[in-house]
């Protein structure tokens, strides 16, 4: 008997091109080019470091093939294939047969899609992305309108709010979407630099209505080539840009959508576009947004003061800080658990969306904190989150 196989695939809807996994692969089984990241079935051996270091979640598909997809095929999706009934020719008649319900390659499909609580979705009411217009043969040329500092400059953070204009050529990108920055000069081995990816933090329609620029949240790292790049820019200065790319982590567009956005550092970027979009929708209505936002320090959280400004009943917030002089240090998750009552009530609530956003080391402070909430409401967190991934209202982006 053939026996079917599983085999390891990216979903190129969700990847954001970051090649994250292709530089974490230890048998250098995933690859790319300037449209798609792929996985070479013959050399993949399952071992599953690719699969922590993915932002995005693209990473963790399968599929069971009686062959193997090849990186021909997987070159040229633009969505994956879905999961098809498996058959197996049987030497003796050579007449293939449907696996039945019961036959052991049902728990090899399973395992298969059985993941990380199922594929994430994007929100019911989102608007369609556009993904990978522009890649790295075809990057589109931005100009910088502005580099501003956000933190005090006694700071030691230094994050920077850049507006690029794309001058009068199109950029479609939507609230959640990231794009590429392509570094100038080449590697170590004589090859440009590839993309590094960043959240846009402007709405689709620009940092003002009706510009279509878009805005990048930056902070400066000692010896990052991209970001100490996007930095040092000035007014004027080029740049080269690939993308948009995401698929799932979108703001939706019902106005009536409550969101949980908790988030630390740059992971601010899309908050703060999906907060102007939804200003910019309902005006001065209730915004039905809540936000746990983690930093430093006062003088080291970007966008203090716009967001002390705007009112609570658009965007209730809670501004969390770790390294406060004569302060307890204090952390996203601490504040969620003090604000149960909101957060419990905004579980229980079918329209609730949940975003989280910036570093990876928040994640399993922030599900312990959700899971000891949804206990209180009598509710599992595992089985709510995974419900709320399905329905495209559970959204994660953490590095």
């Amino acid at each position: 008997m053939n026996q079917p196989l599983k085999q390891h695939l990216i979903d190129p809807e969700i990847c954001i091109r970051c090649y994250t996994c292709e530089m974490t692969c230890p048998v250098q089984a995933i690859e790319h080019n300037d449209d798609n990241v792929v996985v070479d079935a013959s050399k993949c051996n399952m071992c599953m470091d690719c699969i922590p270091v993915c932002p995005t979640g693209s990473i963790d598909e399968w599929r069971v093939v009686a062959e193997p997809y090849s990186l021909e095929s997987q070159y040229e999706w633009d969505e994956l294939p879905e999961q098809g009934e498996i058959s197996v020719v049987e030497p003796a008649d050579d007449q293939a047969k449907v696996l039945a319900e019961d036959d052991p390659i049902a728990a090899l499909l399973a395992e298969a899609h059985k993941g990380a609580g199922g594929k994430a979705q994007a929100p019911k009411s989102a608007s369609k992305p556009t993904i990978n217009l522009y890649n790295l043969s075809n990057a589109i040329e931005a100009v910088v309108q502005g580099n501003y500092r956000l933190t005090d400059d006694d700071s030691d953070t230094d994050v920077r709010h850049i507006i690029l204009d794309f001058q009068g050529k199109p950029f479609p990108v939507l609230e959640g979407q990231s794009l590429g920055v392509i570094a100038p000069g080449e590697t170590s081995e004589g090859q440009p630099h590839l993309p590094r990816l960043y959240s846009v933090s402007s709405p689709r329609d620009g940092e003002r209505p009706g510009y279509h620029n878009v805005s990048l949240t930056v902070k400066r790292d000692e010896g990052g080539l991209c970001s100490n790049y996007l930095c040092d820019l000035k007014k004027g200065d080029t740049v080269k840009v690939t993308g948009p790319f995401g698929a799932t982590f979108l703001l939706p567009t019902d106005p009536s959508a409550r969101l949980l956005m908790i988030c630390t550092g740059t992971g601010s970027a899309p908050m703060r576009a999906f907060t102007m979009a939804r200003e910019r929708t309902v005006g001065a209505q209730e915004g039905g947004m809540v936000m746990f936002f983690g930093a430093r320090s006062a003088q080291s959280l970007p966008y203090f003061g716009p967001l002390k400004k705007l009112p609570e009943a658009l965007l209730q917030k809670h501004l969390v800080f770790s390294r406060m002089k004569d302060q307890k240090k204090e952390y996203v998750q601490d504040r969620m658990r003090d604000e149960e009552q909101i957060v419990g009530q905004m579980l229980h609530d079918p329209n609730t969306h949940i975003y989280i956003c910036g570093l990876k080391a928040m994640e399993a402070g922030v599900e312990e904190a959700l899971t000891s909430i949804a206990e209180s409401i009598g509710e599992s967190w595992h089985t709510l989150r995974d419900h709320m991934r399905e329905d495209g209202r559970y959204h994660v982006e953490t590095y």
